[in-house]
């Protein structure tokens, strides 16, 4: 790895990454409050009170939970708001709470055996990224939980970010705004922010992977709904009376191409995914992720589930039906094609720190998702995690200081092309 050209405090951002992965935040899909889990507020109420030690007055939590605030600019220039944003919640899949961060300094290779629980072992085999970080220092979790950095590596990027450009005031920059979320594990994360007033021009979620990768597409995405309504009788004489919606759901599945299910697909494919089944004889309702980087590859997909239905209904004409589909997020890439200066200004950044810059795109959707469709262009950019959602996850802290210095050059690139 080249040089850093920024003197990032490397321990300042470990101390604080691991500072921030022990506060549990874990999000829950089956809530009724927002935020989904009121702890993540309790890494919130850190944020604001170290921002305010750092200097950064107009630090608050809005009602949602949102950590906002505001590092205003030192250039003359008219240069652009920029917003930086990561989310303080983690997946509900695997337990946050108790998280022991445990560093492996200079890795040679090899697998690595997490110390809470030996069968919980990271293959090198298995994880190809670990090649590029010989000799780097790797945080895990102890095996026990996952580690957290999906995203409180981007939060204490962020973090670590700001302040360095409040101790380097000689780097010219434009005004800065920042942004907390909660609940992004389960869909939420934008769902109360508002984007008039964070009032930036655009911004970057910090919340990818691989070093080097700046992310500006994704899938677009809806939620698909099948509600298949039967005719239930005693089973001792149904003949020619009952229609078992259960049956019926499992003809329905069966018809749906094989090849379009998450675990066939890759790359630029999308899929139809069935995430949830709850039936009885009357009543079956089915629930679908539909996913393709197109609308037209969207509504492809619906309109297949659609024929199935038809098809049904003509071999069982009492099969009563509903079909609803309810828009999740769409393509971050339409609206970031029309400002290419974002992902541009990253790319360079990124080339700043020694890294080659590699455009991707993401099977799955971002705050950034949203918020580009609520008129705030937002790609992704790397935290240097990987594994996430496990208790395999696993962080570079080398990556992380990439990551950094990325934030800061981006400023820095941003001022330099506006406007007096």
């Amino acid at each position: 790895m080249p040089e850093s050209t920024l003197k990032v405090p490397v321990a300042e951002l470990v101390d604080r990454f691991c500072r921030y992965v022990a506060v549990d935040t874990q999000a829950a899909v089956e809530s009724e409050t927002y935020p989904s889990t009121f702890k993540q507020l309790d890494l919130c109420r850190i944020l604001v009170a170290e921002l305010y030690d750092m200097g950064v007055t107009d630090a608050r939590m809005t009602k949602p939970g949102y950590v906002i605030a505001t590092l205003p600019g030192n250039s003359p220039k008219k240069v652009p708001t920029i917003g930086l944003i990561a989310h303080v919640d983690t997946s509900p899949d695997v337990s946050g709470a108790g998280v022991q961060p445990v560093i492996h300094e200079k890795y040679q290779g090899g697998d690595i055996v997490l110390p809470g629980d030996d069968s919980q072992v990271i293959r090198a085999a298995e994880t190809v990224e670990l090649a590029a970080c010989i000799g780097h220092d790797i945080i895990t979790s102890d095996g026990t939980t996952l580690l957290g950095a999906d995203d409180k590596a981007g939060v204490a990027e962020i973090m670590t970010a700001i302040r360095y450009l409040i101790d380097h005031p000689e780097i010219a920059r434009g005004p800065v705004r920042i942004a907390f979320t909660v609940d992004e594990e389960v869909g939420t994360g934008t769902k109360h922010f508002d984007v008039d007033k964070f009032a930036a021009d655009y911004a970057y979620t910090i919340d990818g992977s691989n070093a080097g990768e700046v992310e500006d597409e994704t899938f677009s995405a809806d939620s698909v709904t099948v509600t298949l309504n039967g005719i239930n009788i005693h089973p001792g004489y149904a003949k020619g009376k009952m229609l078992n919606s259960m049956t019926v759901a499992a003809e329905f599945i069966d018809f749906l191409p094989r090849e379009m299910t998450p675990e066939t697909t890759e790359g630029r494919q999308g899929f139809m995914h069935l995430h949830s089944v709850e039936g009885t004889v009357d009543k079956t309702v089915l629930k679908y992720l539909i996913r393709d980087f197109s609308q037209k590859g969207l509504l492809l997909k619906e309109m297949l589930m659609q024929q199935a239905l038809k098809a049904l209904k003509a071999k069982y004409p009492a099969l009563e039906y509903q079909f609803e589909v309810e828009e999740s997020y769409r393509n971050m890439k339409y609206v970031l094609d029309e400002h290419p200066q974002v992902t541009e200004y990253c790319c360079e950044a990124i080339r700043r720190t020694g890294l080659t810059p590699k455009q991707g795109l993401i099977r799955g959707g971002t705050d950034g998702s949203r918020l580009s469709a609520m008129g705030l262009p937002t790609p992704n950019i790397f935290t240097g995690g990987h594994n996430f959602h496990s208790k395999k996850e696993w962080i570079s802290v080398q990556d992380m200081t990439r990551a950094v210095e990325t934030i800061v050059h981006l400023l820095t690139i941003w001022e330099e092309n506006a406007e007096l």
